[in-house]
């Protein structure tokens, strides 16, 4: 395969848009909220939000990788891996992985840094704390997305939803405000229920390998409860935008982007197999970006009528 190819599949480029929606969501709110735009910082932002999100993926490969983890996944029979290949079949050296994984937090830092400049130095703090979060998330001594304890849902919540929309809501506008903390609850739970449903597919294999996610505390009949209450909270969060005024009614249109994984779920048993959640992980993927899309496009339509 070509570079580009074999970029885009180590890094999982494929599931950016979950990264990139709460970005837009935060510039939009600050332009309808404020008034204000400023392309180029915004072009920072999504690069670097785009770098940050491919090094979260990859960081991620690489300690699931020399945790044992990946290797136990391809180990256990009748199971779906999620991670890219690359190291568990020896696609590419540790090496090499490890190189561009930590370009690409470069890149972010980069962007970070520069962002700062312009808007403020708060923004330094986005960027530490996101760098944390995507580092600790698996790497020794924290490796909090093993503990089972609901630190890696609280994580995956900060990092793709309060924390993008919040900060590209302070680039552009150098402040603060309770607002983009309200908007970016669905789409952050969305991407959260996303997380968490992409355990099941390998969750034998977590437990086998000592990674007690939710999914292998609880067992798979009460995650799967907690998997339908967290996409009911979701778009509980986004009625509750419309009833504070932050997003205008007609973001109710959003409500029909849960019709998808709730069709999945009526098909699903208290127990299944590992790839009858596949259906589950695309319907909760195309969740969080359309809600998130349709949130955008509906301040955009209030701010130009």
């Amino acid at each position: 395969m070509n570079k580009w190819t074999l970029f885009k599949k180590a890094s999982r480029f494929g599931v950016i848009p979950v990264m990139l929606i709460p970005i837009v969501l935060g510039s939009v709110g600050a332009y309808v909220w404020e008034g204000t735009f400023h392309p180029f910082l915004f072009g920072i932002t999504f690069i670097g939000g785009a770098a940050a999100h491919l090094f979260s993926n990859m960081v991620n490969d690489l300690w699931d990788f020399r945790n044992g983890t990946d290797v136990e996944a391809e180990r256990t029979p009748d199971i779906v891996t999620t991670n890219s290949g690359f190291l568990s079949r020896g696609v590419l050296s540790e090496r090499t992985f490890a190189a561009l994984t930590w370009s690409l937090l470069a890149v972010a830092v980069l962007c970070g840094a520069l962002l700062s400049v312009y808007s403020g130095s708060e923004i330094l703090w986005f960027v530490a704390a996101g760098a944390l979060i995507a580092y600790f998330y698996v790497a020794p001594p924290l490796r909090f997305g093993y503990r089972g304890m609901g630190y890696s849902e609280a994580a995956i919540f900060a990092a793709f939803g309060l924390m993008p929309v919040l900060g590209s809501y302070f680039v552009q506008t150098g402040q603060f405000s309770m607002k983009p903390v309200l908007l970016s609850l669905p789409v952050g739970l969305l991407t959260t229920l996303l997380l968490f449903n992409h355990h099941f597919l390998h969750w034998k294999a977590d437990q086998q390998a000592g990674k007690r996610t939710l999914v292998v505390v609880w067992g798979e009949r009460k995650a799967l409860v907690f998997s339908r209450i967290l996409l009911y909270l979701s778009y509980a969060s986004l009625v509750v935008c419309v009833l504070l005024d932050v997003l205008p009614f007609y973001a109710l249109l959003a409500l029909l982007t849960a019709i998808p994984p709730v069709h999945v779920y009526r098909g699903l048993q208290q127990h299944n197999a590992s790839p009858a959640y596949l259906p589950l992980m695309g319907a909760s993927l195309q969740a969080s970006v359309r809600c998130g899309a349709i949130m955008a496009a509906a301040l955009l339509v209030q701010a130009f009528i």
